[in-house]
């Protein structure tokens, strides 16, 4: 058995959970990104694109320009201002695009800011490796210094 085999099966299999949550939430296209994104240019919106990737995919791929990034397992406490972890880019009155790489974590995540009571939230079908390939523009993520 190699280190990416199992000899064991789960009950709920992790890309079945991500298209449950993809069919209970909205998806936006690049192209239709796009357009919010210019929208918002012009000061017409309060628009906040969500990128749940590990940092490191982030910094080593890039992101779409200006997201906030919030890793997965982070979104649930800091999209909470009960706890000790809130970040204040988290407001239920925002409206929130979110993006992974190929779209399963972030459609998890809508789906759980949905529960929380953020109502106007999306994922990007495809995530950033749509972005990617349909040309979207990509801003350079510095590795922080954690010194």
């Amino acid at each position: 058995m190699s280190d990416t085999e199992a000899d064991f099966e789960v009950d709920r299999k992790a890309w079945d959970m991500a298209d449950a949550a993809d069919e209970q939430v909205e998806t936006v296209t690049v192209a239709e990104l796009q357009a919010e994104l210019d929208v918002q240019a012009g000061g017409e919106t309060d628009l906040v694109v969500l990128d749940v990737r590990d940092i490191r995919e982030a910094w080593i791929e890039g992101g779409v320009p200006g997201a906030k990034h919030a890793p997965r397992g982070m979104v649930e406490w800091w999209a909470d201002p009960s706890t000790k972890y809130y970040k204040p880019f988290f407001h239920p009155s925002k409206r929130y695009v979110v993006y992974c790489n190929e779209a399963g974590r972030s459609a998890l995540v809508a789906k759980t800011l949905g529960e929380m009571g953020y109502d106007d939230v999306a994922h990007l079908e495809g995530g950033f490796t749509a972005w990617k390939e349909q040309g979207g523009e990509i801003e350079d993520v510095p590795q922080r210094d954690y010194k």
